[in-house]
Protein backbone atom coordinates (compact mmCIF):
# COMPACT_ATOMS: atom_id res chain seq x y z
CA UNK A 1 0.00 0.00 0.00
CA UNK A 2 1.50 3.59 -0.77
CA UNK A 3 1.05 6.07 1.88
CA UNK A 4 1.31 9.65 1.26
CA UNK A 5 3.99 11.63 0.90
CA UNK A 6 4.02 14.70 3.10
CA UNK A 7 7.34 16.27 3.19
CA UNK A 8 10.15 16.49 0.30
CA UNK A 9 13.39 18.02 0.03
CA UNK A 10 15.31 18.58 -2.83
CA UNK A 11 18.29 19.77 -3.51
CA UNK A 12 19.04 21.27 0.01
CA UNK A 13 21.94 23.08 0.78
CA UNK A 14 22.41 25.77 3.75
CA UNK A 15 25.33 27.37 4.36
CA UNK A 16 26.58 30.31 7.28
CA UNK A 17 28.85 33.24 6.55
CA UNK A 18 31.24 33.34 9.65
CA UNK A 19 31.46 37.46 9.45
CA UNK A 20 34.15 37.51 12.38
CA UNK A 21 36.39 34.99 10.59
CA UNK A 22 37.30 37.11 7.68
CA UNK A 23 33.44 35.85 5.58
CA UNK A 24 34.54 32.10 6.00
CA UNK A 25 31.57 30.29 5.18
CA UNK A 26 30.77 27.44 6.72
CA UNK A 27 29.11 24.51 5.15
CA UNK A 28 26.46 22.67 6.56
CA UNK A 29 23.91 20.69 4.41
CA UNK A 30 24.71 20.25 0.53
CA UNK A 31 22.11 18.47 -1.75
CA UNK A 32 19.77 17.11 0.45
CA UNK A 33 17.03 15.30 -1.02
CA UNK A 34 14.54 14.11 1.14
CA UNK A 35 11.29 12.27 0.83
CA UNK A 36 8.56 11.54 4.27
CA UNK A 37 4.98 9.42 3.89
CA UNK A 38 2.46 9.57 6.19
CA UNK A 39 3.04 7.38 8.79
CA UNK A 40 6.96 6.91 8.50
CA UNK A 41 9.39 7.86 11.58
CA UNK A 42 12.72 8.96 9.97
CA UNK A 43 15.49 9.43 11.92
CA UNK A 44 18.85 11.66 11.18
CA UNK A 45 22.05 10.10 12.00
CA UNK A 46 25.27 11.13 11.73
CA UNK A 47 28.19 12.65 14.18
CA UNK A 48 28.20 16.13 16.07
CA UNK A 49 28.33 18.64 13.50
CA UNK A 50 26.67 16.72 10.41
CA UNK A 51 23.99 19.25 10.65
CA UNK A 52 20.60 17.46 11.83
CA UNK A 53 19.41 20.10 14.02
CA UNK A 54 20.36 22.34 11.28
CA UNK A 55 17.96 20.58 8.80
CA UNK A 56 15.16 20.53 10.86
CA UNK A 57 15.04 24.51 11.39
CA UNK A 58 15.35 24.76 7.73
CA UNK A 59 12.38 22.35 7.11
CA UNK A 60 10.58 24.98 10.25
CA UNK A 61 12.15 28.06 8.55
CA UNK A 62 13.70 29.53 11.35
CA UNK A 63 16.53 29.23 9.08
CA UNK A 64 16.24 29.81 4.88
CA UNK A 65 18.31 27.46 2.52
CA UNK A 66 20.95 28.59 0.50
CA UNK A 67 19.84 26.63 -2.13
CA UNK A 68 16.79 23.96 -2.87
CA UNK A 69 13.59 23.63 -2.10
CA UNK A 70 11.33 22.26 1.16
CA UNK A 71 8.18 20.78 -0.18
CA UNK A 72 5.25 20.21 2.38
CA UNK A 73 1.68 19.21 1.99
CA UNK A 74 -0.46 22.13 3.57
CA UNK A 75 -4.19 20.97 3.12
CA UNK A 76 -4.81 20.11 -0.06
CA UNK A 77 -1.51 21.80 -1.91
CA UNK A 78 1.91 21.92 -2.11
CA UNK A 79 3.84 24.90 -0.22
CA UNK A 80 7.66 25.28 -0.49
CA UNK A 81 8.81 26.88 2.52
CA UNK A 82 11.57 28.53 0.78
CA UNK A 83 9.79 30.84 -0.65
CA UNK A 84 7.14 30.90 1.51
CA UNK A 85 5.38 34.00 2.99
CA UNK A 86 5.50 34.80 7.12
CA UNK A 87 2.35 35.03 6.54
CA UNK A 88 2.06 31.20 4.83
CA UNK A 89 4.91 29.74 7.26
CA UNK A 90 2.83 31.26 10.06
CA UNK A 91 -0.16 29.31 8.80
CA UNK A 92 1.63 25.68 7.96
CA UNK A 93 2.93 25.97 11.87
CA UNK A 94 -0.60 26.17 13.17
CA UNK A 95 -2.20 23.08 10.85
CA UNK A 96 0.72 21.06 9.34
CA UNK A 97 4.16 21.41 10.43
CA UNK A 98 4.55 20.76 14.53
CA UNK A 99 8.43 20.86 16.14
CA UNK A 100 9.44 19.80 19.61
CA UNK A 101 12.54 20.67 20.87
CA UNK A 102 14.83 19.75 23.75
CA UNK A 103 13.96 22.73 25.58
CA UNK A 104 11.00 24.22 26.96
CA UNK A 105 10.28 28.05 26.09
CA UNK A 106 8.97 29.00 29.52
CA UNK A 107 6.07 31.33 29.93
CA UNK A 108 6.30 33.25 33.09
CA UNK A 109 3.28 32.88 35.50
CA UNK A 110 1.46 30.85 32.71
CA UNK A 111 0.04 27.13 35.07
CA UNK A 112 1.65 24.10 33.33
CA UNK A 113 -2.13 22.89 32.31
CA UNK A 114 -2.73 26.09 30.56
CA UNK A 115 1.05 26.33 28.13
CA UNK A 116 0.18 22.43 26.98
CA UNK A 117 -3.59 23.29 25.78
CA UNK A 118 -2.69 26.62 24.11
CA UNK A 119 -2.16 25.10 20.45
CA UNK A 120 -5.74 23.03 20.80
CA UNK A 121 -7.20 25.87 21.95
CA UNK A 122 -5.66 27.87 19.03
CA UNK A 123 -7.09 25.35 16.74
CA UNK A 124 -10.71 25.87 17.95
CA UNK A 125 -10.75 23.11 20.34
CA UNK A 126 -13.25 23.97 23.32
CA UNK A 127 -11.56 25.43 26.47
CA UNK A 128 -12.82 21.69 28.46
CA UNK A 129 -11.55 19.33 25.99
CA UNK A 130 -8.48 20.93 25.23
CA UNK A 131 -7.89 20.92 29.05
CA UNK A 132 -8.46 16.99 29.13
CA UNK A 133 -6.68 16.71 26.64
CA UNK A 134 -3.58 18.25 28.32
CA UNK A 135 -4.19 16.58 31.46
CA UNK A 136 -4.29 13.39 29.53
CA UNK A 137 -1.07 13.96 28.10
CA UNK A 138 0.54 15.43 31.26
CA UNK A 139 -0.95 12.24 33.01
CA UNK A 140 0.85 9.64 30.90
CA UNK A 141 4.04 11.51 30.94
CA UNK A 142 4.18 11.12 34.78
CA UNK A 143 3.59 15.15 35.60
CA UNK A 144 2.70 14.90 38.94
CA UNK A 145 -1.18 16.93 39.13
CA UNK A 146 -0.18 18.83 41.88
CA UNK A 147 2.57 20.54 39.26
CA UNK A 148 -0.38 21.22 36.75
CA UNK A 149 -1.47 24.66 38.50
CA UNK A 150 2.03 25.81 38.31
CA UNK A 151 4.54 27.57 36.01
CA UNK A 152 6.72 25.11 34.83
CA UNK A 153 10.12 27.54 35.34
CA UNK A 154 10.86 25.91 38.60
CA UNK A 155 10.43 22.36 37.19
CA UNK A 156 13.39 20.02 36.88
CA UNK A 157 14.82 19.65 33.10
CA UNK A 158 13.03 16.01 32.66
CA UNK A 159 9.74 17.90 34.23
CA UNK A 160 10.36 20.66 31.29
CA UNK A 161 10.86 18.54 28.50
CA UNK A 162 7.78 16.41 29.36
CA UNK A 163 5.58 19.32 29.40
CA UNK A 164 7.37 20.35 26.07
CA UNK A 165 6.84 16.93 24.25
CA UNK A 166 3.17 17.58 25.44
CA UNK A 167 2.50 20.68 24.51
CA UNK A 168 3.63 19.39 21.03
CA UNK A 169 1.51 16.37 20.25
CA UNK A 170 -1.88 17.49 22.28
CA UNK A 171 -2.56 18.91 18.62
CA UNK A 172 -2.62 16.45 15.65
CA UNK A 173 0.11 17.40 13.24
CA UNK A 174 0.47 15.83 9.60
CA UNK A 175 4.65 16.44 9.82
CA UNK A 176 6.11 16.40 13.52
CA UNK A 177 9.58 17.63 13.68
CA UNK A 178 11.74 16.62 17.00
CA UNK A 179 15.21 17.32 18.27
CA UNK A 180 16.22 15.39 20.84
CA UNK A 181 12.90 15.41 22.42
CA UNK A 182 13.72 12.66 25.22
CA UNK A 183 17.31 13.71 25.88
CA UNK A 184 16.79 14.40 29.48
CA UNK A 185 14.48 11.59 30.11
CA UNK A 186 14.38 8.54 32.60
CA UNK A 187 13.89 5.14 30.06
CA UNK A 188 10.10 4.59 31.53
CA UNK A 189 9.64 8.17 30.59
CA UNK A 190 11.17 7.37 27.10
CA UNK A 191 9.09 4.42 26.52
CA UNK A 192 5.98 6.79 26.58
CA UNK A 193 7.38 9.18 23.91
CA UNK A 194 7.45 5.73 21.84
CA UNK A 195 4.11 4.94 22.42
CA UNK A 196 2.62 8.44 21.96
CA UNK A 197 4.52 8.35 18.23
CA UNK A 198 3.51 5.20 17.59
CA UNK A 199 0.23 6.47 17.83
CA UNK A 200 0.83 9.90 16.08
CA UNK A 201 1.94 7.82 13.15
CA UNK A 202 -1.01 5.24 13.39
CA UNK A 203 -3.24 8.19 12.53
CA UNK A 204 -1.22 9.55 9.74
CA UNK A 205 1.65 11.84 11.61
CA UNK A 206 5.03 11.79 9.23
CA UNK A 207 7.73 12.18 12.00
CA UNK A 208 11.26 13.33 11.22
CA UNK A 209 13.43 13.26 14.05
CA UNK A 210 16.69 13.28 16.13
CA UNK A 211 17.39 10.73 19.27
CA UNK A 212 20.98 10.44 20.24
CA UNK A 213 19.60 7.83 22.31
CA UNK A 214 20.71 4.56 20.36
CA UNK A 215 17.65 2.08 22.02
CA UNK A 216 15.06 5.29 21.33
CA UNK A 217 16.28 5.48 17.99
CA UNK A 218 15.58 1.77 17.67
CA UNK A 219 12.55 1.82 19.26
CA UNK A 220 11.10 4.98 17.13
CA UNK A 221 12.72 4.60 13.39
CA UNK A 222 11.18 3.38 10.58
CA UNK A 223 14.50 4.10 8.89
CA UNK A 224 17.73 6.29 9.12
CA UNK A 225 18.76 9.00 7.29
CA UNK A 226 22.70 9.19 7.50
CA UNK A 227 24.21 12.88 7.34
CA UNK A 228 28.09 13.46 7.38
CA UNK A 229 30.17 16.92 8.20
CA UNK A 230 30.87 19.28 5.63
CA UNK A 231 33.86 21.02 5.61
CA UNK A 232 34.35 25.16 6.02
CA UNK A 233 35.18 26.74 2.51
Amino acid sequence: MTTALMLELRDLSKSFELHHQHGARLNVLRGLDLRLHAGECVVLSGPSGAGKSTLLRVIYANYHPTYGAVYVRHGDRWLDLAKATPHEVLDVRRRTLGYVSQFLRVIPRVPTLDIVAEPALQMGVSEQRARQRAADLLRRLNVPERLWPLPPGTFSGGEQQRVNIARGLIVPRPVLLLDEPTASLDADNRAVVAELLAEARATGSAVLGIFHDEDMRDRVATRLFPMQALEAA
